[in-house]
């Protein structure tokens, strides 16, 4: 566990606003690779506004139980629904649940030879129809929550890792999703800075009522970050509850 005072010791936790709607729905999910069964099972249900922590050793299936909302990986069994939508062979169902998932990665896939805010700016402007200037103030305004505004000139080859990372989350936020992904994206950003970026995160989640699936190796992030807490284990979900009594 980390050397540092949680988020929530550190300003006071950011209650989340969970209705009973339910955003994310998984029935018996399973998903294969060759013979080696990555997810095994798995029944989750996302409420909105919920944030849900998912942890567990390596090779889990942390990773692949998010790519599968996002159809990044295709499962081979059970139910996956997404604001209703289910995700199976229809392409256009999948369009339409990438439409409202925004997804940060470990690394940071950010297009090289656009500015920070241009790539901030990209899904607003084109995907979302937004007028370019309107695109770039929004771009700007997550970019000053993530404080890292001074960057927008600049290109991702410049920028740190840690700055990179950042900047790979004001672009999810921008697009102002009904659902975050995210996997490990604090991996390249230093302790203090990280802190930091989880109460932010929580802030905007809040305001915008979005729900997360965050995925952690870290104890300290899982505690500061969830409502709830799924702990993976062989592809199962050994362990499902609010975060607090699981740790105690």
């Amino acid at each position: 566990m980390d050397n540092q005072p949680s988020v929530s010791e550190q300003e006071g936790h950011v209650a989340s606003v969970v209705s009973s709607e339910v955003i994310i729905s998984l029935k018996k999910v399973s998903k294969y690779f060759g013979d080696f069964q990555a997810l095994n099972g798995i029944d989750l249900d996302v409420h909105t506004g919920e944030r849900i922590v998912i942890c567990g050793p390596s090779g889990s299936g942390k990773s692949t139980l998010i790519r599968c909302i996002n159809r990044l990986e295709e499962h081979q069994e059970g139910d996956i629904e997404v604001t209703g939508v289910k995700l199976d062979e229809n392409l256009k169902n999948v369009d339409k649940v990438r439409s409202e998932v925004g997804m940060v990665f470990q690394s940071f896939n950010l297009f090289p030879h656009l500015t920070v805010l241009q790539n901030c700016a990209l899904s607003p402007h084109w995907v979302q129809k937004m007028a370019k200037s309107e695109a770039e103030k929004l771009a700007m305004e997550y970019l000053n929550r993530v404080h890292i505004p001074e960057q927008a000139d600049k290109f991702p080859g410049q920028l740190s890792g840690g700055q990179q990372q950042r900047v790979a989350i004001a672009r999810a936020l921008a697009y102002k999703p009904n659902l975050l992904l995210l996997d490990e994206p604090f991996s390249n950003i230093d302790a203090q800075v990280r802190f930091q970026l989880i109460n932010d995160i929580r802030q905007i989640i809040k305001d915008q009522k979005v729900s997360a699936i965050f995925v952690s190796h870290s104890k300290e992030e899982a505690f500061a970050f969830a409502d709830k807490l799924a702990v993976m284990h062989q592809g199962k979900i050994a362990q499902l509850g609010d975060a607090k009594t699981l740790f105690e």
